[in-house]
């Protein structure tokens, strides 16, 4: 592909994210933006991944607002064809366009182009270069076995309840949290952005662009990229995951629910759901990774709106449901500022379950258990209990329990339960 060619594309997608900044809503996300800004102050390269349409292109941009930058996405059907040793002419096409002293770049979806990461390790020995994609092994592996120590990864996820609430114009106070009447119309929010989940394009486009979304990640970024030649049988395992959110599954099941013999192909069809980030796997916690390998997992969507509009369901599960939200959350806390954390759920041989282990290092740091329930008397017993035996095994008493509307303290053999509403814990 020549340079002009190339120099159109550039300068057509500028003009189409400049539109984005002057017309649309674009609030700042809640991130440590400053820390990934110096991230670029070393020669490194920053790699934002991320499920499609979850922002990453308006956040690599706010990154770089004020710095002369260029900007490139690979996921146009313009670039289709090109090829690594194109790459020379996009970077020719960027000096011609901006100047020879450009020193950030922006390369969008750049793993759709073979060995692309030879290119992107030479630019970044004297440029700034941050990446953004849609598939984290595609990205961070490639990058993982180039540039060994020389890249920093964040996962960016659809907006938080705190981002939908700015996104609505509303800033709450710790005041707010003793106002009736502004708890009131906090839930009524919650409640409507469990429903739509936290898509950003959502609230422009209505629930219509779920679908889209979702056919576009299952298509593009995995039955096309992966070359699934049993495209039914693929799909067919995706929705029942997703149908099946905040639930254990093992991969005999699996086997069993889609009719595929080999079990290496739907480790594989699991982990391209996972890669693409429209679901994501938690381990059972145990002390011996023997153990923690052969157990079931539990599987959950990456947003409550895509559940909502692509799962197949009987019937209301508000518990489940709550669970999946807290999930969510705690990898967007992992992945924005804790990035130490293991995350993990507890399950003992009497079936007693914990749906959190929080791990930092060699310490359990806080066991959540997630429950449904709008006053203390709604509190299932036996999630308690679950909680109680989890503390007195893994030896942690720092013991949360995440309710729809109840705020208070259970204390069960001398071992104290802190009990916090999910609108108050979503925005602490």
């Amino acid at each position: 592909m020549n340079t002009e060619e190339i120099k159109r594309i550039i300068t057509d997608q500028k003009e189409e994210i400049d539109e984005i900044f002057q017309k649309e809503k674009i609030i700042p996300r809640n991130l440590p933006k400053e820390e990934l800004t110096n991230f670029l102050k070393h020669p490194n390269i920053l790699t934002i991944t991320g499920v499609r349409r979850s922002g990453k292109s308006v956040l690599s941009t706010q990154l770089l607002k004020e710095k002369k930058h260029g900007y490139i996405n690979f996921d146009d059907e313009r670039l289709i064809n090109i090829e690594s040793k194109d790459l020379n002419n996009v970077l020719q096409a960027f000096y011609e366009l901006y100047g020879p002293d450009i020193k950030y770049f922006i390369l969008d979806e750049i793993q759709n182009i073979k060995d692309w990461e030879l290119f992107a390790n030479r630019l970044r020995r004297t440029k700034k270069v941050v990446l953004t994609g849609s598939n984290s092994k595609l990205l961070s592996g490639e990058l993982s076995t180039h540039l060994t120590g020389r890249h920093i990864d964040f996962t960016l996820y659809p907006f938080s309840f705190k981002e939908y609430l700015t996104f609505n114009n509303i800033k709450p106070t710790k005041e707010d949290f003793y106002s009736t009447k502004k708890i009131v119309e906090i839930k009524k929010h919650l409640k409507n952005y469990i429903q739509l989940g936290g898509y950003p394009e959502v609230y422009k486009f209505g629930k219509s662009m779920l679908v889209r979304t979702y056919e576009d990640i299952i298509r593009k970024d995995i039955l096309l990229r992966y070359n699934i030649k049993n495209k039914k049988t693929f799909r067919d395992l995706a929705k029942y995951l997703i149908s099946n959110f905040s639930n254990e599954i093992t991969y005999r099941k699996l086997k069993e629910v889609v009719s595929i013999k080999n079990d290496h192909t739907i480790k594989n069809y699991v982990d391209y759901l996972s890669t693409s980030y429209i679901t994501f796997i938690l381990e059972r916690f145990s002390f011996k990774l023997k153990k923690q390998i052969i157990a079931p997992k539990k599987i959950y969507c990456t947003d409550t709106g895509m559940i909502n509009s692509i799962a197949f369901r009987f019937s209301e599960n508000s518990g489940k449901m709550l669970e999946n939200l807290v999930a969510i959350e705690l990898l967007r806390r992992k992945s924005y500022w804790q990035t130490d954390l293991e995350l993990y759920y507890w399950k003992d041989h009497q079936q007693h379950e914990v749906d959190f282990v929080l791990k930092n290092g060699p310490k359990i740091e806080k066991l959540i258990q997630v429950n449904y329930a709008s006053g203390k008397d709604e509190i299932d017993k036996r999630e308690t209990e679950s909680l109680v035996r989890a503390s007195k095994a893994l030896k942690c008493k720092n013991l949360l329990l995440i309710t729809f509307d109840y705020d208070g303290e259970i204390t069960i053999d001398n071992i104290e339960i802190k009990c916090m509403p999910i609108w108050k814990w979503l925005l602490e």
